[in-house]
């Protein structure tokens, strides 16, 4: 690959947001979901088991970084599911008709998407937030008697 693609990727990565890199990694997964139905119809089974791998290896991750303190029963949720794209895909590896390639690949569309609109409505909210602070500072009276009242 393209040094410079590597470096722009590299720097993609390193500046996103938290948000940016858990929808990069459904990205990801979804295309190695995707790779592996492709390769499976190819008869390719050494493909279709690494990139099984390698989408395992995100929802694992997934599973692994949630905050079951903070997110309670989404969280119980989240992990349940993921757990069962964990088997599926484990399953996955031993048949050939695509079926829970198909399942997971389903799922993870469904969260991407889920995660996705998640992340526009806290930019848009961030947004709201932004424009009203700056709406205060052109206000310096107001600001103070803002932040009175807030703490």
């Amino acid at each position: 690959m393209n040094p410079y693609m590597n470096q722009y990727k590299q720097n993609h990565i390193f500046t996103a947001s938290p948000e940016q890199i858990l929808l990069m990694l459904y990205d990801g997964a979804i295309r190695f979901t995707r790779q592996a139905m492709m390769a499976e119809e190819q008869g390719n089974e050494i493909l279709k088991i690494e990139r099984i791998g390698k989408t395992m290896a995100i929802i694992i991750e997934f599973s692994n970084t949630l905050n079951h303190e903070i997110g309670g029963q989404i969280a119980e949720d989240l992990d349940g599911l993921y757990h069962f794209m964990i088997r599926e895909l484990n399953g996955a590896r031993k048949e050939h008709d695509g079926a829970r390639l198909k399942t997971v690949e389903g799922l993870l569309v469904d969260l991407r998407q889920t995660w996705g609109e998640a992340v526009e409505i806290k930019r848009q909210q961030s947004g709201i937030d932004i424009a009203a602070a700056e709406r205060q500072e052109a206000q310096p009276g107001k600001a103070y008697v803002a932040l009175n009242a807030a703490g």
